[in-house]
């Protein structure tokens, strides 16, 4: 197929293109700064000068392509308010520039790659694709809410007939990964970490190449209009930092930042919050952590899509290799 793919430069867009490139597929990404963008360029992917802040851009861009996964989007929790509309751009408004520019040139399949995060905190408890959060609860960030509302928006254009697949994926892991996890994993697999923080969170933990496996099988089989959860092992943090301690022939750290000292911290970022790593906007990142759960079973696109996702001790051999 011809694919046309957003976000492609990414840690998850890379994994999607590296494997629709070795199955021989033609890829078109949109990229502000092809310098930039040199991975692509050697995967023989076909970069595409265009500015997703502009419809036309993406329109001519998108332009001859037979499908599309949208994967750009900005994964950041802890920010400032003045943050706020870059955020709600790249998370709602590409959305929307992406879905008109698809119904513009006929697009016969389009991917939006989504997040379990949409469904907000879980309880404790493992949910799939039916699961609707209750929004009197509030949004436990401002990433949270603008996720929700894309996922929210791509739904409607679906209702109206838009031929959307939507995939889920949980908390991804894997080389070359920079969020904050990822380098507590890493850390942790590779003797280096010093400290656990925000150990009771719960999430569902994937290693890249998995969920690419995911988002590329819904493209092939996925069924227009319906959404798959691409996720993993159901964990906590600390005890997903544990595993890659133990593959990685380490022992996780004892200390582990009290949650009282974090919680003081979040009122005024104290030294050592700041040596923890963690924002300024300590109380949005503990609003999202403490106590929460992100929980959801892959059941449906095992079923459908043939999706098998490692256990989490073979994901991080993977990742970062064994010890």
């Amino acid at each position: 197929m011809r694919v046309f793919v957003t976000g492609g430069a990414g840690f998850i867009g890379l994994a999607v293109v590296r494997r629709l490139v070795a199955r021989g597929d033609r890829v078109a990404a949109i990229v502000r700064d092809p310098d930039r963008s040199t991975a692509l360029a050697e995967l023989g992917v076909e970069v595409r000068q265009g500015d997703l802040q502009r419809t036309p851009a993406i329109v001519d861009t998108m332009r001859g392509s037979d499908a599309a996964i949208h994967l750009a989007g900005s994964h950041r929790i802890g920010i400032a308010a003045s943050e706020h509309p870059e955020m709600f751009d790249a998370n709602v408004g590409v959305v929307h520039r992406v879905l008109d520019a698809a119904a513009s040139v006929g697009l016969e399949r389009l991917v939006h790659v989504s997040t379990v995060n949409v469904f907000g905190d879980t309880h404790g408890r493992i949910v799939d694709e039916r699961y609707r959060r209750d929004l009197t609860e509030g949004f436990l960030s401002y990433y949270d809410e603008t996720k929700f509302l894309a996922h929210r928006a791509v739904e409607e254009r679906i209702g109206a007939g838009a031929p959307v697949v939507i995939t889920m994926p949980g908390m991804v892991y894997g080389a070359g990964d920079h969020s904050a996890f990822g380098a507590q994993l890493k850390g942790a697999h590779d003797g280096t970490l010093g400290y656990v923080a925000l150990g009771e969170t719960g999430i569902t933990a994937v290693f890249v190449d998995d969920v690419a496996a995911g988002i590329v099988a819904a493209l092939d089989r996925g069924r227009i209009g319906e959404a798959y959860i691409v996720a993993g092992e159901n964990t906590r943090s600390r005890d997903a930092m544990a595993v890659a301690a133990r593959v990685g022939g380490h022992r996780l750290p004892r200390f582990e930042i009290p949650t009282a000292m974090l919680k003081i911290g979040s009122r005024a970022p104290t030294a050592l919050t700041r040596l923890a790593g963690v924002p300024d906007n300590l109380r949005e990142v503990l609003a999202a952590s403490l106590g929460v759960t992100y929980w959801a079973s892959s059941a449906k696109a095992a079923s459908e899509l043939g999706y098998t996702p490692r256990d989490l001790a073979s994901g991080i051999r993977s990742a970062f290799g064994d010890a």
